[in-house]
């Protein structure tokens, strides 16, 4: 058994003040108890529900400030970043992801993000053929989760074509590819990969978007894993959403809600490019937009429309994506950003009356929890010990309650926080990973190799 000893607490009950919490063996909270005396357990000032990272490509990672340089002609967009991206993963080995993997992880929990869904679809050899291990990939993510501490939820990604009109994969793609026989075998063989972790590991899975799978793909790959968490990227960018009303006369969000049976399961995953009808029946269905707004910012993708689809009932979360920036406080502050940006507006996704700061914490704990099928994002009895501690000192917002979640996230930083606990592993003590030294000297090595060439 853990204890902890917070001077301020944020419970489902609202702000309460030397707060207790006792997590117990298997990494659940075991009882909260506010008006406690600190006794023997660990003392933070303040203590939080840790969210959790909806989505993520951790080998990204390493092409952090890579991709910065402007082309020499022409419109620098997504579609010329994923050039840089594609020729980039042809020099990743299985030991490379893991390094990679780790460290990125690593500073998700030293942000304050208690755990990740992991969309993997690097999946083969450079041109395409698998490892004697088809999952070999898979394993290497599961064995960097397993380094870290970090909470996992493994989302292997069924990825076909090149593009809505089915054309073959090349290139960087042929990494990707594989039918539907082929994905169901890694799935099995991920399976067991991911059954070595501790008990709040999970795997899910995920079409790539609906230019690399068709319907009936989707289908498939849903009922892979019935019960679990199933993603997919959609309508991130212009010319993605005339590529699929090309081919199928319809808009990519109005087109998937239309031929399948999209839930509270579904993570959507950007849903940038949506008309308001199209918003309004994402927000309905009870799927989950995953927004990543600083890789989206990164990429010149747009802005969500989040004023409406909050205003309609709709559930959020955040995640890392590409991994240019790794910060949960600057996330949900670009999120804001970008809507004030575009209404010019301030204050937009609070109710009349709210925080920002509470608002945008709280719905990215909602949203993160049902994205990753993971029973956290609460102070209560019964979850998962996914929590964050802080040092109000290290921002601006030194007042209690909601105004300490207006200064972390509006003028602070991940200098803010101090120790993290992902279902009650304490991996992140005083602001650095138990295993910083040597996960860094590891990824330092990796970079130097791939910077090097051949």
């Amino acid at each position: 058994m853990q204890e902890i000893f917070a001077r301020t607490a944020l419970t489902p009950q609202g702000w309460q003040d030397n707060v207790r919490v006792t997590i117990d063996d298997g990494g659940r909270i075991a009882a909260v108890v506010p008006g406690a005396a600190p006794g023997t357990a660990h003392v933070v000032p303040v203590l939080l529900p840790a969210p959790a990272n909806l989505h993520s490509h951790t080998f990204q990672r390493a092409m952090a400030g890579l991709a910065e340089r402007r082309g020499q002609a022409g419109h620098d967009s997504f579609w010329t970043w994923r050039e840089i991206m594609y020729r980039f993963l042809d020099r990743l080995s299985p030991q490379d992801v893991q390094a990679v993997a780790a460290f990125a992880f690593m500073e998700m929990l030293e942000a304050g993000f208690c755990a990740v869904a992991e969309f993997h679809y690097l999946h083969h050899q450079p041109g395409g053929a698998p490892y004697d291990d088809i999952a070999e990939m898979s394993a290497r993510v599961v064995a960097a989760a397993g380094e870290t501490g970090i909470g996992l939820t493994l989302l292997p990604v069924l990825y076909r074509h090149g593009g809505a009109d089915r054309r073959p994969l090349a290139g960087g793609q042929l990494r990707f590819g594989n039918d539907r026989d082929a994905f169901e075998r890694l799935v099995t063989r991920a399976e067991a990969h991911v059954a070595a972790l501790p008990g709040d590991a999970r795997l899910g899975a995920a079409a790539h978007s609906l230019r690399a799978v068709e319907v009936d793909d989707i289908r498939a790959a849903v009922a892979l894993r019935p019960q679990a968490p199933f993603h997919i990227h959609i309508a991130e960018q212009v010319a993605e959403v005339e590529e699929i009303r090309a081919v199928h006369g319809a808009r990519p969000v109005a087109f998937l809600l239309g031929e399948v049976a999209v839930d509270q399961r579904w993570c959507l995953i950007h849903a940038t490019h949506m008309e308001e009808a199209e918003t309004r029946a994402l927000a309905r269905c009870g799927a989950v937009a995953g927004l990543c707004p600083i890789t989206e910012a990164n990429l010149g993708d747009g802005i969500f429309d989040g004023a409406t689809f909050r205003e309609a009932g709709g559930t959020l979360g955040v995640g890392s994506d590409s991994n240019v920036r790794i910060s949960v406080a600057e996330e949900l502050r670009q999120l804001e950003y970008s809507q004030r940006l575009g209404l010019r507006a301030r204050a937009v996704l609070a109710p009349p009356g709210g925080s920002c700061g509470r608002t945008l914490y709280e719905a990215a704990l909602a949203g993160g929890a049902q994205a990753l099928g993971r029973h956290s994002g609460a102070l209560e009895a019964g979850r998962w010990a996914d929590l964050v501690a802080l040092d109000p000192g290290a921002f601006a917002g030194r007042a209690a309650g909601d105004t300490l979640l207006d200064g972390w996230i509006f003028a602070g930083g991940n200098d803010a926080v101090t120790d993290l606990w992902s279902a009650g592993r304490h991996v992140v003590h005083a602001g650095r990973h138990v295993a910083r030294d040597a996960i860094g000297r590891r990824y330092s090595a990796t970079l130097e190799k791939l910077m090097a060439g051949p």
